[in-house]
């Protein structure tokens, strides 16, 4: 079986998966994963779910979703549609089959346009929300964006290419195949695609100065490209340019810096020294030599890392002020880094780049150790095999893309049918799962409604600030909760689905402002969801399913009731006021709400009891380690610190003590500031064979 036969048997699995996890057809589930690929590729700045199939004019049309208001994205409009099959070998498919598949959701575009098609849907349908934005905010449109996500096998590249125009308004294709699906869920990137020829596409080389020494790790060059030439470029790349934490963190994607929009039009000249440049990186470049010396005539896979707003504003600068920006000269730094290097190196020269926003650590957030953390405890802590269960599980964490796949993929049958025993599919979830089940408990359900790279940028901001030093409150208990949170969002978005009162759209609106109501109305009676029953039992008990889903009936009633002239639920429901109104309307729980909830005295004092738990431990870790190292080692320590400047006299002192086992014995405390010690010398040099 080849590569891509057993990736595509592999997505179909996921795909069924989880469908059956969150109560989907498979459709919808294939849309729900591409949606997020498509998001953090910077494809789209949002996924949303808005089915249409029928006909109009003698013709068939499509569409399975859109990217967001294009008042919101920077005038682009994007529409997507899903050619999902469940096929036993990969379909091929040709050029004629994806040019039907465009015509439909081109058709779709066009008819949305008209009112006497959209009068024919059911106003409260997600394709009539999706119809009327697109005629609403058409006026606003600049560029629309068609976008064709398939598990077929499409031979010929489309990747941003431009087809016929309507209104003046430019219309590009771009195809996600299984290929590129395959690259990206395994690589954990698409923008090997993006190749820049800046020679035969944008108008010419740009001028390169080698910066890197003979024995530089990588390769790094000066660059100096014309303000039109990075608009241009920028304009059909989009953020798919910004390396994906500038672009999710920073959120620079359509926001112009006014000092310089100034600069641009009253002192275009003055650009280059008054502006900071651009810090970029690639996988690869073609440099030819000419008379005036190194160009730079293409680049696979160019991110611009640092330098979103300059990028963003120039691309504004287009139509406002084209003139000024035939002056305009920008200083690029460009570093090449291989792919396999690329998670690690490329956060770094982001957050120690020159900016001219100040970029917190804590925002280059794939290496944090938020991250690292949660990565260890979930490979660490066994679950309870719950009252269905056979075995203890445990639940995996992927921090960076890709990583569940590889960890499976490398191992023989036999290891990954153990793999699957240990880290079942339905226990698997990612950064951006996380974000919005944590976002949702913190009653934030409009955030949670922005979409998965919008709502995690919110989050990222927040844990950034409650980590602190050492992150002493994401412990195992801080873990076991979040995963009884997960369980009850899963259980949810399968309850909504089968609910009879649900009328099929917005489900997961629905599903996060009913969790979030249920949340804030235990809160205002002292309360809190019973979190570490769900972690022993793995599952939710129907007495709390039923709260659940009066809250969630009540959740569909607000988003699918918005104030007079509202037509878009899903637009509704991404503002704060859409939360205000559920969480101040009453909903009539019965009394088996109680059964479920937890005193917040309760809560905190196992918080409490958990961690002192912990401290004991340590100590008795910190001298079990100190005494497994031995006198000979802390004496060896000891010697190498004197003289150096390393250690506190303090530290030396209590070494010292250390170093006289057993005539002297080190308390609980002096064993931890040694292993402490230990650790600081270690960063300076310290290295011992001793052990």
């Amino acid at each position: 079986m080849s590569e891509l036969n057993e990736f595509n048997h592999q997505l179909i699995a996921d795909i069924q998966g989880d469908a059956d996890v969150m109560g989907l057809v498979t459709v919808e589930a294939f849309f729900e994963k591409v949606g997020e690929l498509l998001t953090e590729a910077g494809e789209i700045d949002e996924a949303n779910r808005a089915y249409y199939e029928g006909s109009y004019s003698r013709g068939p049309l499509q569409v399975d979703g859109y990217g967001g208001d294009p008042r919101d994205t920077d005038g682009v409009l994007s529409l997507i549609l899903c050619d999902f099959s469940i096929n036993e070998d990969v379909r091929v498919l040709n050029k004629e089959h994806i040019q039907r598949l465009q015509q439909r959701l081109f058709r779709y575009l066009s008819a949305s346009l008209k009112d006497d098609f959209r009068n024919q849907l059911e106003e409260t349908s997600s394709s009539f929300g999706l119809a009327d934005l697109i005629s609403t905010a058409w006026k606003s449109v600049d560029k629309v964006k068609l976008i064709i996500v398939t598990n077929g096998n499409f031979s010929a590249r489309s990747d941003a290419d431009d087809i016929e125009a309507v209104d003046g308004k430019q219309i590009t294709l771009s195809v996600w195949d299984l290929k590129r699906l395959k690259q990206f869920m395994e690589q954990g990137q698409v923008r090997a695609d993006l190749a820049i020829d800046f020679e035969n596409d944008f108008g010419g080389g740009v001028p390169l100065l080698k910066a890197s020494g003979g024995h530089s790790s990588f390769e790094s060059y000066l660059a100096v490209i014309p303000g039109s030439q990075l608009a241009e470029i920028y304009d059909k790349w989009g953020p798919r340019l910004l390396e994906a934490n500038v672009r999710s963190f920073l959120q620079a994607r359509g926001k112009v810096n006014q000092g310089i929009r100034t600069t641009i039009r009253e002192a275009p000249n003055m650009f280059f020294p008054y502006n900071n440049g651009l810090s970029a990186t690639a996988d690869a470049i073609e440099v030819k030599r000419s008379e005036s010396g190194l160009q730079l005539v293409r680049a696979d896979n160019l991110q611009i890392v640092n330098g979103g707003q300059t990028t963003a504003s120039l691309h504004a600068a287009r139509k406002a002020f084209p003139e000024q920006l035939g002056q305009i000269h920008v200083q690029m730094k460009l570093t090449i880094v291989p792919h396999r290097q690329s998670e690690e190196v490329v956060p770094r020269i982001s957050e120690y780049a020159n900016s001219q926003n100040k970029v917190n650590a804590a925002d280059f957030f794939a290496n944090h150790p938020f991250h690292i953390r949660i990565e260890e405890l979930s490979r660490r802590i066994l679950s309870p095999a719950g009252q269905s269960g056979y075995r203890e599980t445990k639940w995996f964490y992927e921090r960076a893309r890709g990583q569940y796949a590889d960890e499976r993929g490398r191992r023989t049958p036999a290891e990954r049918k153990k793999f699957d025993a240990e880290y079942p599919r339905s226990q698997f979830f990612t950064k951006t799962d996380l974000a919005k089940f944590e976002n949702t408990f913190d009653c934030l359900p409009y955030i949670v409604s922005l979409g998965a790279q919008k709502n995690f940028a919110a989050f990222a901001k927040n844990i950034g600030k409650r980590w602190g030093s050492d992150g002493t409150e994401f412990d195992e208990l801080w873990f076991k909760r979040m995963i009884a949170k997960t369980i009850l969002f899963r259980a949810m978005e399968k309850a909504v689905s089968a609910a009879e009162w649900y009328e099929g759209g917005y489900r997961a609106n629905i599903v996060t402002y009913g969790i979030a109501k249920v949340v804030h109305d235990a809160k205002q009676r002292g309360r809190l969801i019973d979190l570490d029953t769900i972690w022993r039992q793995q599952r939710i008990s129907s007495d709390l399913q039923e709260v659940l889903l009066l809250a969630g009936r009540a959740a569909q009633n607000v988003i699918m009731g918005p104030p007079e002239g509202v037509r878009n639920f899903s637009e509704w429901a991404k503002k704060e006021i859409c939360w205000k109104w559920l969480s101040e309307r009453s909903v009539k729980y019965p009394p088996k709400l109680d059964r479920v909830l937890i005193s917040s005295e309760m809560a905190s004092s196992l918080v409490r009891e958990a961690r002192a738990e912990k401290a004991v431990d340590n100590s008795v870790n910190a001298e079990i380690e100190v005494h497994r190292l031995g006198s000979t080692y802390w004496a060896s320590l000891r010697d190498w610190a004197r003289g150096r400047d390393v250690l506190t006299p303090k530290e030396i002192g209590v070494v010292d003590t250390c170093a006289a086992i057993p005539r002297k014995m080190p308390s609980e405390k002096q064993c931890t500031i040694a292993l402490a010690s230990l650790e600081k010398a270690k960063s300076e040099g310290f290295e011992s064979g001793l052990i």
